[in-house]
């Protein structure tokens, strides 16, 4: 009997595909505050991008209507009216916001993760710093909410957990999604890559109120290139910038503050591969949209050299537990049949 050559797969065998697409990181302000108008801006964005060609879009930290910068700028106390302001104009998960994301998404057939602030079902004290992700059939695939809240944002926002530390199935990929800070906390970032993240989401808020030396473009751009050099695959970043409008709300007659939210090289958004370069030139500080190729077969070969959740780690030495139970306030026991 003749051997079958060894170079011929059997015709049964099925093939590997991993998808290649447009990914577009938006980088831009939201209408501050009002959260139907930044919304309307989300589904124009969504559209344009799609209309480049984009299969994911990827939006900026709470995006929806925005980020509270007087924690920065100003006294507890002098923040507490605006905490009610962004409170009352912040979403509801589910609710007619998401829908109309959704509906976006659907409608121009893309995969989405766009950052809001959700508010919290059981108390008026309580604000999640979220990131919705959502297929581009318009599914709710995802409500992550950020687990750590940075320095002055733990006025605003309540701790996530770990029941949304998860990587989703999607049309570009397997795609995981963190805010901010987060991109820098080591373990939640191998338990999305454990789980097989190839495509990674990074929404980020334009922080010109950071310490003088701390420039937010290198430290956003330094995050990107661990994430993708240790697990061999896509970044695509996605950062907030500061419009005029934000300027005058949140500044007022104050000139300190005005030439803090001025300060330059507060915000970069672009794409990053799993060599841990950028795929294109990023974009800082201006309002635009980033296109990037993202090829997920160019994350094969590097894992031969380190795979850190595969032949590249010791499994006897070192193990991560996930807690990814939802924390409830209250729960009932119970009834018994």
């Amino acid at each position: 009997m003749d051997q079958p050559r060894v170079n011929q797969a059997p015709v049964d065998q099925p093939r590997m595909n991993l998808p290649r697409f447009t990914a577009a990181a938006v980088q831009a302000a939201p209408v501050y505050l009002d959260p139907a108008a930044t919304v309307d801006k989300a589904v124009a964005l969504i559209h344009e991008a799609a209309a480049h060609g984009a299969g994911l879009v990827v939006f900026p930290e709470v995006f929806v209507p925005g980020y509270p910068y007087w924690n920065w700028t100003m006294t507890p106390v002098q923040g507490s009216p605006w905490y009610e302001r962004l409170y009352r104009a912040s979403v509801d998960v589910p609710g007619p916001y998401v829908d109309t994301l959704r509906a976006a998404a659907r409608q121009a057939g893309v995969v989405l993760v766009i950052g809001v602030n959700e508010r919290g079902r059981h108390s008026l004290g309580v604000l999640y710093n979220t990131l919705l992700i959502i297929g581009s059939d318009g599914e709710l695939l995802g409500v992550h909410r950020k687990l750590v809240p940075t320095w002055a944002e733990k006025l605003t926002w309540t701790q996530g957990d770990g029941s949304s530390l998860k990587v989703h199935r999607t049309a570009v990929g397997p795609l995981g999604a963190l805010a901010c800070g987060e991109n820098t906390n080591t373990l939640a970032r191998f338990a999305l890559l454990a789980q097989g993240e190839l495509v990674h989401a990074a929404s980020y808020i334009a922080l010109p109120v950071a310490p003088e030396d701390y420039d937010m473009a290198e430290a956003i751009a330094l995050r990107a290139a661990a994430h993708c050099f240790e697990g061999k695959l896509f970044t695509v970043v996605s950062c907030s910038t500061i419009s005029p409008e934000m300027v005058e709300l949140i500044a007022g007659e104050d000139q300190q503050v005005r030439k803090l939210l001025a300060r330059p090289r507060n915000a970069l958004s672009g794409v990053f591969g799993p060599d841990g370069r950028a795929v294109t030139e990023p974009l800082v500080d201006e309002e635009g949209i980033v296109y990037a190729e993202i090829d997920l077969g160019r994350c094969i070969q590097p894992k031969q050299m380190h795979d850190i959740i595969g032949h590249y780690n010791r499994f006897d030495v070192f193990r991560l537990h996930v807690d990814d139970r939802p924390l409830r306030p209250l729960e009932f026991p119970e009834e018994q049949a």
